[in-house]
């Protein structure tokens, strides 16, 4: 009985100091950080959406291709270590957040939801921190071969075709959310009040045009993986690079991918907002 309640009270003080690591003030500078590398991540990827709209596809306009150019810039890889630190300790933020918040939500679907958006966040975050500090090593990684890499050996598997196109499905129902939250301008429930009339405005519009162009984005990515599925070729699902190929041969596909890359660099111009007005 004893060492139940020493291992009930271990658990506790450990719980205790997550929250507090989590809550410190130098802690919570470190994982804001976390936000700037998102938003120059997807800066980047705007712009090389551009230039595919452009013609030119001399680099990925993905993740990869995204931290490549800032591993080839002058001191790229030291921006690269701290931004990639920075993603991991505003994962463990998202991983406590996930913990804590469920704790005091009591409405048992309102719980659910909450600890699936955050873990989901923690997900994506530690995803890009990790490639971050890959490519600091001089690693690396090419996100569009990846993806092909990782949907034939899904494809390879019994059931493989069908479990892609629920993966595509999925990522078009995260696109769609997306959109969503940018329309209705959810978003801002995210934020503390800027108290400035023109950032306020800058997080509006830099909010409503980035979530709808990244929603966009991740619907023609879920849609390559059902097009891979539907043709059993594994080699279709390439994807944001691959995405933004298939928009550009497409009517009128220049304008898209303009609109798309512009609200991109919007997005991280968001996410650096969000790094100074997010309640962490």
């Amino acid at each position: 009985m004893a060492s139940l309640r020493d291992a009930r009270e271990g658990a506790e003080n450990v719980e205790r100091a997550a929250e507090s690591v989590t809550e410190h003030p130098v802690f919570e500078g470190i994982a804001r950080g976390g936000f700037v590398m998102s938003g120059l991540v997807h800066v980047l990827i705007g712009w090389f959406a551009l230039r595919v709209g452009l013609g030119d596809s001399g680099q990925d306009a993905d993740q990869s291709g995204a931290l490549r150019a800032v591993a080839a810039a002058p001191g790229g890889n030291v921006l690269l270590w701290i931004g990639g630190l920075a993603m991991l300790a505003l994962t463990i933020w998202h991983l406590a957040e996930a913990w804590f918040g469920a704790k005091w939500e009591r409405d048992a679907r309102k719980r659910t939801a909450h600890v699936v958006k955050t873990l989901g966040k923690a997900v994506v975050y530690g995803a890009l921190g990790a490639t971050a500090l890959r490519f600091a090593v001089g690693g690396g990684s090419d996100s569009g071969q990846q993806t092909s890499e990782v949907t034939a050996g899904i494809m390879s598997s019994p059931g493989g075709r069908i479990a892609v196109v629920a993966l595509g499905l999925a990522v078009i129902a995260i696109g769609g959310y997306h959109v969503v939250k940018g329309i209705s301008r959810r978003f801002e429930d995210d934020l503390r009040p800027t108290g400035n009339q023109r950032i306020g405005l800058a997080v509006i519009v830099s909010g409503v045009v980035g979530y709808v162009a990244k929603g966009v984005a991740l619907i023609a990515v879920g849609a390559l993986f059902g097009w891979a599925a539907i043709g059993a070729d594994p080699e279709k699902a390439t994807g944001m690079d691959g995405a933004f190929q298939a928009m550009a041969a497409l009517p009128a596909g220049v304008v898209l991918l303009a609109v798309v890359g512009i609200g991109l660099m919007l997005y991280g111009v968001y996410a650096v907002l969000r790094s100074r007005y997010a309640p962490l």
